[in-house]
């Protein structure tokens, strides 16, 4: 029984390891975990029709969510929304940290929560190409805005998580925030000491510091005000507006085209969308149904319509399609994946012979974490796979749960800034030499984020393992 309750992950991993299609891996470990169901963890007939029933809309919800994503960033690509607003905040902050805090600490993480899937970089590196650096610097700062990954594309990862652990999407939100403090004061300390010379880097890295403990105070906030889906975002957007402030040049910069205008505008009916429609559904002591109104699925098609209406856009949406049919799949087999272990008892069989290693696990636990998200490439599809077993060997353990599953969200969702693909479209959007310095790009971004999943390990064995305990 050991071997067949590790045979769905461990044939996962090994397929991606091995280089196999992400597609073909979740097939394989679903393969497996059915296959172990089949011959020593049977799940009653009975029980099929109401497991479908509750976990139909979490799936549905979860690939809305990143349809809707691809769609609102190809539009306003195409459009050329998001490249006026790459202008516009060049013109407005003046070279140096303050610009590369702006771009780790408030463009890339507003971009990346409201769209996900490294679209943060894509507006982030063009703006860092125009500070003078040498183009591995650029690519490498570019990644390290992805620091706010438990909010991209508006919390699906976050929220796999917490169904899969019992805890509320907002709970998890809220605790992820303060956890995540780590990534966000490391990535703002990295950021300031490659982009400045050795006379300014002590002031420079102090500065860091502050910009990573200002948008962990952001973010918390607006976790704990206006829920998860909106965080990242409306953290973000404070750090732009903090930067832009304390950054920003003698002379005023250039105005706001016409297209960054109306993409500033559909960001606006996106957040504004989710939260005055939560606020009603609260308000009005609405039912648990009423809840998708308040829902990234619902308002990031409204935004993208609302942006799109008499644009030409069709090319914009036939590409985010195949970029959907290509991502839509594997996100949607890893939540399955993580449902049958966790609903066959899979999850809780492994957690149990995990936890035997005792307060050694804790140690482990956001290694394991991050290894998911590497391996998958996504913060849902880590958490699809994972979080059910975490959350067990956690009860087993008994630390506490909340606080346990936040570390493992934030590593799993840290990793993701050093996965092949991501470092390769950092690359690509960097130019010059990057390509050929494409080792010291990947092995610096892989030295940051193991580095804080080290703290991180640190922070489960002497934070939840004993401060926590009970």
């Amino acid at each position: 029984m050991i071997f067949l309750s590790a045979l769905p992950v461990l044939a996962t991993i090994f397929a991606l390891a091995l280089g196999v299609r992400s597609l073909h891996a979740a097939l394989l470990g679903i393969a497996a975990a059915l296959l172990a169901i089949s011959l020593a963890f049977p799940v009653p007939a009975s029980s099929i029709a109401a497991l479908t029933l509750r976990w139909l809309p979490v799936v549905t919800e979860v690939l809305l969510i990143v349809g809707g994503g691809l769609l609102l960033s190809e539009v306003l690509h195409q459009t050329g929304g998001q490249a006026a607003l790459a202008r516009w905040l060049q013109g407005r902050c003046k070279p140096g940290v303050a610009t590369t805090l702006l771009v780790v600490h408030g463009v890339t993480p507003f971009a990346e929560s409201l769209t996900g899937f490294g679209i943060g970089v894509t507006i982030g590196i063009p703006l860092l190409t125009h500070l003078g650096l040498p183009p591995r610097k650029v690519a490498v700062v570019g990644l390290l805005g992805l620091c706010a990954v438990p909010w991209g594309s508006m919390g699906p990862g976050t929220l796999i998580g917490a169904t899969l652990s019992n805890l509320t999407f907002h709970d998890l939100g809220v605790a992820s925030a303060l956890v995540n403090s780590v990534a966000f004061v490391a990535t703002g300390v990295v950021a300031a000491w490659l982009t400045t010379a050795n006379v300014g880097r002590t002031k420079a890295v102090f500065h860091g510091i502050l910009s990573g403990l200002a948008l962990t105070a952001a973010v918390w906030a607006m976790n704990s005000l206006f829920g998860t889906a909106a965080a990242g975002a409306l953290g973000g957007l404070v750090m732009v507006a903090l930067h832009l402030l304390i950054g920003r040049q003698r002379a005023p910069g250039p105005a706001l085209e016409r297209m960054g205008r109306r993409a500033l505008a559909s960001y606006a009916v996106l957040l504004g969308g989710v939260l005055v429609a939560g606020w009603w559904v609260r308000a009005a002591g609405l039912s648990e149904h009423w809840r998708y109104m308040a829902s990234p699925a619902l308002w990031l098609f409204i935004a993208t319509v609302w942006f799109a209406r008499g644009q030409q856009v069709h090319g914009a949406a036939q590409r985010a399609w195949q970029s959907w049919t290509k991502v839509a799949p594997v996100t949607g087999l890893f939540i399955v994946l993580g449902v049958l272990m966790a609903v066959s008892g899979i999850a809780a069989f492994l957690a149990k012979i995990l936890a035997e290693s005792g307060a050694a696990y804790l140690a482990a636990a956001p290694f394991v974490g991050a290894v998911g998200g590497f391996v998958t490439g996504s913060g849902s599809g880590a958490n699809a796979m994972l979080a059910a077993t975490q959350a067990e060997i956690a009860r087993s353990l008994g630390v506490h749960v909340l606080w346990f599953m936040a570390v493992h969200n934030v590593a799993a969702a840290f990793l993701l800034m050093a996965s092949p693909g991501k470092v390769e479209m950092a690359i690509q959007l960097a130019g010059g030499d990057a390509s050929d310095q494409r080792r010291w790009i990947q092995a610096m971004v892989l030295w940051v984020a193991l580095t804080v999943v080290t703290v991180l390990a640190v922070v489960n064995v002497v934070g939840v393992g004993h401060i926590l305990i009970g």
